[in-house]
C-alpha cells in the first residue's frame, strides 16, 4: 500500500521535564501511540531498492560526538568474524564534509551482515546487544538506535524575555532526513506494513525513550499515553483522538 501523506494533523502534550524544571518537553502523542514497529527482515523493502535486505543501514551511520564513537568501539572490540560478516579493524571513515562515520562496504554499513551469514543476517552490533543481554542502545550509534524516534530541540522565547528549552520528541518521517529523505525508494514510518504491532510504540520503544528522556520524564509519558489509549478505547467511534493513518483500524 502507498505510504501515507507526509502532512497530517497531530495530536502533541507538552509537560515539564519532572528532572529538570527549566526544560519542557512537546511529545508527539499520535506518533507514539501508533502501531508502528521495525520490520526489518520481515518485510522491509529497504531505503534503496538496489540494495532491499540493508534496511536503513545503506549510507551507514554518522556518529552524534565523541562519546557515541567512543561507546560505539567498545562494542565493536568484543565482535569477531563469527559475529560480523565484514570483520574488519578499518571500520570508520569520513564524508564529504569531514564528518566521521561507520564505513559502507559493498553497500552497506560494515555492520550489516547479509540475511544468510551464519551469525546473524543484519546489524552486527544489534545481535551483540542480544548475546549480552543489554539494550542495543549500548551498542550502536546514536542514530541507529534513535530511528525512527527524533529528538529535536526548539527554544521558545516568553513574552517577558526569558527563554525556556524545549526537548521534542516527535516521527522521524522522509523530512527528518533532509533532502535526500524525498529519494528513498522505501521508507517505514508512514507505510502500513511497519504498522503491525499489537503493542503502541511508547511501550515497545520503551529503552530508546528513556535514554532520550530520562527516566522520569519516560514515566509521566507512559501516564499520558495510557490516558489517551483508554481514551480510544472507550469511545473508539469518536474523534477525540487523531489515529496515525498509516496505523489500522482499531
Amino acid at each position: 500500500m502507498p505510504e501515507v501523506p507526509l502532512t497530517f494533523a497531530r495530536e502533541w502534550v507538552e509537560f515539564v521535564d519532572p528532572a529538570d524544571d527549566e526544560q519542557i518537553i512537546r511529545a508527539d502523542l499520535t506518533w507514539l501511540t501508533s502501531r508502528y514497529i521495525c520490520i526489518y527482515g520481515n518485510g522491509c523493502k529497504g531505503i534503496e531498492s538496489s540494495k532491499p535486505d540493508a534496511g536503513c543501514c545503506v549510507h551507514g551511520a554518522h556518529f552524534s560526538a565523541k562519546s557515541d564513537e567512543k561507546r560505539v568501539r567498545k562494542s565493536v572490540a568484543k565482535l569477531t568474524p563469527e559475529t560480523w560478516q565484514r570483520f574488519s579493524d578499518e571500520w570508520i571513515e569520513k564524508d564529504s564534509d569531514g564528518e566521521r562515520k561507520t564505513k559502507v562496504v559493498d553497500g552497506a554499513c560494515i555492520f550489516n551482515n547479509d540475511l544468510d551469514f551464519a551469525g546473524g543476517g543484519g546489524c552486527a552490533l544489534h545481535h551483540l546487544a542480544a548475546a549480552e543481554g543489554v539494550s542495543h542502545v549500548v551498542t550502536k550509534p546514536d542514530v541507529c538506535w534513535q530511528l525512527p524516534i527524533r529528538r529535536t530541540y526548539d527554544t521558545v522565547e516568553l513574552a517577558n524575555g526569558e527563554e525556556n528549552q524545549v526537548m521534542v520528541i516527535g516521527e522521524y518521517d522522509r523530512p527528518g532526513w533532509g533532502d535526500g529523505g524525498h529519494d528513498f525508494d522505501w521508507y517505514c514510518t508512514g507505510n502500513t506494513e511497519a504498522h503491525v504491532s499489537d503493542q503502541p510504540l511508547y511501550v515497545t520503544s520503551r529503552d530508546e525513550l528513556v535514554e532520550l528522556m530520562g527516566e522520569a520524564a519516560y514515566a509521566h509519558l507512559v501516564e499520558l499515553c495510557d490516558a489517551r489509549e483508554a481514551i480510544k478505547a472507550a469511545r473508539p467511534l469518536l474523534p477525540l483522538v487523531t489515529v496515525h493513518p498509516a496505523d489500522p483500524p482499531r
